[in-house]
């Protein structure tokens, strides 16, 4: 049994823009996430963090910095799986838009405008 080809097209460019709105919800993520990351670390606790790792100090560390590293870590990993995630997702969206198909491109602009709409708002709740 195989799909008509005015469904199979319309059900990708849903896929498209759902991608797209995707995309635009792991850029806000990305940006939360290092606002978060900026406003737990104290500057003081930075700063000591910064100069210990310049001295390559291999003295045992006190549990404070300890947990000030795990927790940068933690937010750096999780970062990073946001960015490898937000450049698979957007190559897969320029790979379909050179497909040459105006509703694909359509469909990606669209779920751009949506995401956006609907993401952004997002930062300013913290």
């Amino acid at each position: 049994m195989s799909v008509p080809r005015e469904k199979g097209v319309a059900l990708s460019v849903l896929v498209v823009l759902l991608l797209a709105v995707l995309y635009e919800g792991i850029k806000v993520g990305k940006a939360r996430l290092l606002h978060q990351a900026l406003t737990s670390l104290s500057i003081s606790t930075s700063q000591q963090l910064i100069e210990e790792t310049d001295q390559n100090s291999s003295s045992s560390d006190s549990p404070q910095v300890s947990r000030t590293r795990l927790r940068w870590f933690l937010c750096h990993f999780s970062q990073s799986l946001l960015h490898v995630a937000q450049v698979v997702i957007g190559y897969f969206m320029m790979l379909a838009v050179m497909s040459y198909n105006t509703w694909i491109f359509f469909g990606v602009v669209l779920g751009s405008g949506v995401g956006y709409y609907l993401a952004y708002p997002l930062l300013s709740m913290t």
